[in-house]
């Protein structure tokens, strides 16, 4: 445990940030950029916080080099209220283009790769306004056939002729696995077999690994959307980047069938108000930038795309060096691992002594999510490689400790 009684936190959310900028926060709670007031008290539509939203977007723009076709809209209710919002934004613009289908003609693909993806899903069965095509499901590729243990090679999907909308998520948490940023990798999204044209509507859940490095083919997708609790802020605050053609008028599309679209779920709304149709989640929004300013300060998303690599591969090592001597055990495939959450068993029931002794080295958050159990160490932006290190050491002494050879 540091001196300062903090501990390295390996939570998948809400996850590390950077020390230096909880620092600089604690003084903007007692006064924001000189005005006398803490950021959590101030109004959201004075010059001060909205000139402040307006360094947020531009920030953005940069690290991922977002173009002028797309809005950045900042938003509430994390990743899960997007599962809703895309259905109900993108069935409405699929109304506005083809007013005359019905409701089983409209089809919405999803690739399902993971826990969260699974939720997709059934948010979008539950809403209707349209049917659900399960584009690749990686649970026909483990060996139990019900495991998200892997990515889904190209030759396995099957796109439809004309979505309303073309879902996946980047990295499963739960699950410990990503689509890989390289387009020659056959774990990756096939954007090849994708229908090329401006106005594909291609969605990408990238909340785990957003701002960890650059977004493939940005300017291709409808939405990519992303909740702030994992690399760049606090729960409560979902950034969302969406195409123009995708900020459509609900009401309109409502009078031609479509599902109504509550006002604060509608992107026209938010892109319309500037995200201040209501008061939005002001201090993670203000906790977000001094992250975004500190990523470009250190390099950018190259400089954390490259530590995220390095930060992955020790760790993987350490997993297999303990699958070699009978104490630990891979939960993903190889070649499917997520370099942000890092997944694995510990074998003869020595699960909680492993959680109970990185602890006890000031180490939390390694416990894997309680749906799938084991243990998931997440490497976030703001885990250092040196508490990187300190991990593996742990690891490898527990492996030593526990091995079968001894």
């Amino acid at each position: 445990m540091a001196p300062n009684g903090r501990v390295i936190n390996f939570g998948a959310g809400p996850s590390a940030l950077p020390a230096s900028v909880l620092q600089e926060a604690t003084n903007g709670l007692l006064n924001f950029n000189g005005t006398g007031l803490g950021i959590a008290e101030i109004s959201h539509r004075s010059k001060e916080f909205t000139g402040f939203l307006s360094s947020v977007e531009s920030s953005i723009r940069k690290l991922l080099a977002v173009p002028t076709t797309h809005h950045i809209l900042f938003t509430q209710g994390g990743g899960s209220a997007q599962f809703s919002a895309i259905v109900l934004n993108l069935l409405a613009r699929h109304r506005l283009l083809h007013p005359n289908l019905a409701d089983d003609e409209r089809v919405m693909d999803y690739v399902l790769t993971g826990s969260w993806s699974k939720r997709a899903v059934e948010e979008a069965k539950r809403l209707g306004g349209g049917r659900v095509n399960i584009a690749a499901d990686a649970r026909k590729f483990s060996k139990d056939q019900k495991s998200f243990d892997n990515i889904p090679t190209h030759d396995s999907y099957a796109f439809s002729e004309d979505p309303a909308l073309i879902y996946y998520c980047d990295n499963e948490t739960v699950d410990g696995v990503q689509f890989s940023a390289e387009d020659s990798s056959p774990a990756s999204f096939p954007f090849h077999l994708l229908k090329q044209n401006s106005l594909l509507p291609l969605v990408g859940d990238h909340s785990s690994s957003f701002m960890s490095r650059p977004i493939p083919h940005l300017a291709d997708h409808a939405v990519v959307y992303a909740g702030a609790q994992k690399n760049i802020g606090p729960a409560g605050l979902t950034v969302l980047i969406v195409r123009q053609d995708c900020i459509v008028d609900v009401n309109a599309a409502a009078k031609l069938g479509a599902i109504p679209v509550p006002l604060t779920m509608a992107y026209k709304t938010l892109a319309d108000s500037g995200s201040l149709y209501n008061t939005p989640p002001v201090l993670p929004i203000y906790i977000t930038g001094l992250v975004l300013q500190h990523t470009l300060d250190q390099g950018g998303l190259s400089y954390f795309a490259a530590l995220s690599e390095r930060k992955a591969a020790k760790l993987y090592t350490a997993v297999k060096e303990g699958e070699a001597k009978g104490v630990l055990r891979g939960k993903v495939k190889e070649g499917s691992g997520s370099q942000m959450n890092v997944v694995f068993d510990v074998l003869e029931g020595g699960l909680k002594n492993f959680v109970a002794g990185a602890e006890a080295k000031g180490m939390k958050g390694v416990e894997g999510h309680r749906s799938v159990g084991g243990v998931r160490v997440s490497l976030y932006n703001a885990v250092t490689e040196e508490e990187t290190d300190q991990v593996i050491t742990y690891i490898r002494e527990f492996v030593e400790q526990n091995s079968v050879s001894q």
